[in-house]
């Protein structure tokens, strides 16, 4: 029977779309039963809806960063009432606490775009850039009530190279993204 996961994220979903390209390739045997944004005009719903997947929009209530308890609240049953065996967080830019960790306990995967533990928060990237660092990268973590702080499962590698803006940096780190976050996602699978 393959893996029922739930896809969380506030942009493009480019991730969102890796999974799904695995999927269809047969890399990951899994079925994405719903997309969740907390933006009502994100791509990523697009995405899910061009494909047939449920697509729904958080109403996070005006927050730009807060998620509330009483949403996670209800996201949290949402995901249990589809019986979600997994939780991926692609470019969800919200802090997950206590109601969602706790009905899915070590079941909520992110994708960082950097090495972690340095540089977590927003534009990785940039923050790589602006240290000077020589190689940076992605990281797919479990998610815990910390920003970026959850055990990590697998990295990929990304050189800064000498001419890299913020913007190239960017779309090299995203290219390994694209390919670490499925591999990820069946190393969870196989810990379930």
């Amino acid at each position: 029977m393959s893996l029922r996961l739930a896809v969380l994220g506030s942009g493009s979903g480019s991730n969102c779309q890796s999974i799904f390209n695995a999927i269809d390739d047969g890399r990951l045997d899994a079925e994405v039963v719903l997309v969740l944004s907390d933006h009502e005009d994100a791509y990523i719903l697009e995405r899910a809806r061009q494909r047939g997947v449920p697509a729904e929009y958080m109403d996070c209530g005006g927050f730009r960063n807060k998620f509330p308890l009483e949403v996670q609240e209800a996201v949290a049953a949402r995901l249990q009432e589809l019986q979600v065996d997994l939780v991926c967080l692609a470019g969800f830019m919200r802090l997950v606490k206590e109601p969602l960790l706790k009905a899915f306990p070590r079941r909520i995967l992110n994708i960082h775009p950097a090495l972690l533990p340095n540089f977590p928060g927003v534009e990785a990237w940039k923050q790589a850039l602006d240290a000077g660092a020589k190689q940076t990268g992605c990281t797919v973590h479990y998610v815990d009530a910390g920003m970026d702080t959850g055990e990590i499962l697998m990295q990929a590698y990304v050189p800064v190279l000498s001419g890299d803006t913020p913007e190239s940096l960017h779309a090299r780190i995203q290219v390994q993204e694209h390919i670490l976050y499925p591999a990820a996602i069946l190393s969870a699978i196989s810990r379930l």
